[in-house]
């Protein structure tokens, strides 16, 4: 446990100093950004003071340190409101999204790369490769684009950009900020269509991303295992075919997919910024997206540390897992 605590902060640590020399090398003046180009040089000399500015940096970033552990992330400059409270609003559109895309990628990747790898060279096998070719081929801006306007502008299947309708905005009480599992809790099965119709095409363009690289890990372990020589023995004690792949070639590549779907994840969760703008889901890829373009560099900074700390509590997150299913990693 001391170990993993250590590691924790010896990376958050690290994540700090990188985002804290981002903020101050690049070519945006925060003063500015405050009060404006037409501000005389009182004002400016004030504001420097009042934000620290003035102090040598190794007490600015001792500052950094303080006020993110606090939960301070500074106040943002588009709107004048605190970060921490931005992200808050913005981070369970991205999970809620994420998560559905992951468990898509999940539940359709691994039996198709298990199957692919079974039925090697077959028609099966040629259709996983080309769908995992695709899927790290196909830019996703351009796929977003094309499925909004055959499903919905030109089928009407799903619902259009956003998270619900606008009849249906602020209907139900905010618990989670996930707006699925908050219409679930609040009983309210109109806004939990709406919001359904308008998730399941961003998420299974999510999860097809996934599928893409879950299937292709999944063929090449069950590979490397089905032709190890424990299978073989398996197969002349005269265990069913069923057992020897689901349940013994399978299983001894859980550890290895444990890594392959948290990397999945966390990639979704910090590179869904195309198909949020796509689909003007308001999360934190969108979020850090439009403080940049606008140099609100204490948002893009506190977005940045967020998704940082999201990666590695997924890595300890893996790490207890590999624990549990692989008893050598005890």
């Amino acid at each position: 446990m001391v170990r993993i605590i250590g590691s924790i902060a010896i990376t958050m640590l690290g994540l700090l100093f990188i985002t804290f020399i981002i903020g101050r090398v690049m070519p945006v003046d925060p003063v500015l950004s405050i009060v404006g180009e037409s501000a005389s040089k009182e004002t400016y000399d004030a504001a420097y003071k009042a934000i620290g500015l003035d102090k040598p940096l190794i007490v600015q970033f001792a500052t950094y340190i303080w006020d993110v552990i606090t939960g301070d992330f500074g106040v943002s400059l588009l709107n004048a409101r605190p970060v921490a409270d931005d992200i808050k609003r913005v981070f369970p559109a991205t999970l809620e999204l994420a998560t559905l895309g992951t468990l898509i990628g999940v539940f359709v990747g691994v039996p198709l790369g298990v199957i692919a790898a079974v039925k090697r060279g077959s028609w099966i096998d040629q259709i996983a490769r080309v769908l995992a070719l695709v899927g790290y081929s196909m830019p996703i801006f351009w796929l977003g684009l094309v499925s909004l306007l055959i499903f919905y502008g030109i089928l009407g299947w799903v619902g259009g950009p956003g998270r619900v309708g606008i009849f249906y905005v602020d209907i139900v009480p905010e618990v989670t900020g996930m707006i699925l599992v908050d219409s679930l809790l609040d009983r309210n099965w109109d806004v939990f269509r709406d919001a359904l119709s308008h998730i399941i095409l961003p998420a299974l363009l999510l999860g097809y991303y996934s599928l893409a690289y879950i299937s292709r890990m999944t063929r090449s372990f069950m590979l490397e295992q089905l032709s190890s020589e424990y299978i073989t023995t398996a197969r002349v004690k005269g265990l069913s075919e069923r057992a020897v792949i689901w349940r013994h070639a399978l299983g001894n590549i859980k550890v290895q997919l444990i890594t392959v779907i948290a990397l999945s994840y966390a990639g979704l969760l910090e590179g869904s910024v195309l198909t949020e703008i796509i689909f003007a889901w308001p999360g934190i890829g969108s979020y850090i997206t439009t403080a940049l373009l606008s140099a609100d560099m204490n948002a893009v900074m506190g977005g940045t540390v967020v998704v940082g700390l999201v990666f590695v509590c997924l890595n300890i997150f893996s790490d207890l897992l590999y624990k549990y299913f692989d008893p050598r990693a005890k």
